[in-house]
């Protein structure tokens, strides 16, 4: 990692958040994106009688559902600086050069930047697992580092 961002962490009392806490933050929002999606297609989930309906159902209505995750990660990463599964997690989103929440750009950014990786095999996430920095193509893409609170 750059010794930079090392000492500034270092110098705030930060702490960069482990894998663990953000693959089970990753777990929790993906859980709740799916609650929703399935709370707003109710009527049609439930009144599909086989799993292939089900699947057409879903994949009918995959633009809209990444729609909402940019919009859900967006939101929440610029207004909380975390979403609710990194809050449960006790972790958060900062902008390295000002070791802050992001903005509305950098959130936005991110997240956009995040659903792209999530389309590529989630290769930018198995990226994060590699990097010293722990920071995936989104962190990249919007210079962000996700760490401890």
């Amino acid at each position: 990692m750059n010794e930079e961002i090392n000492s500034r962490l270092y110098q705030e009392g930060m702490t960069l958040a482990p894998i663990k806490k953000r693959g089970m933050a990753f777990f929790i929002d993906e859980m709740l994106l799916s609650l929703l999606l399935i709370i707003a297609l109710g009527d049609s989930f439930f009144s599909a009688k086989t799993v292939e309906e089900m699947i057409i159902l879903t994949n009918t209505f995959v633009l809209e559902y990444m729609v909402m995750k940019v919009v859900y990660q967006a939101f929440f990463v610029m207004q909380y600086g975390a979403t609710l599964g990194k809050i449960v997690m006790k972790i958060r989103v900062i902008e390295i050069d000002t070791m802050q929440k992001p903005n509305v750009i950098v959130s936005l950014n991110r997240a956009i930047v995040r659903v792209i990786s999530e389309m590529l095999f989630y290769l930018g996430f198995v990226w994060g697992l590699m990097d010293p920095a722990r920071q995936t193509w989104h962190d990249k893409s919007a210079k962000t580092l996700v760490v401890n609170v």
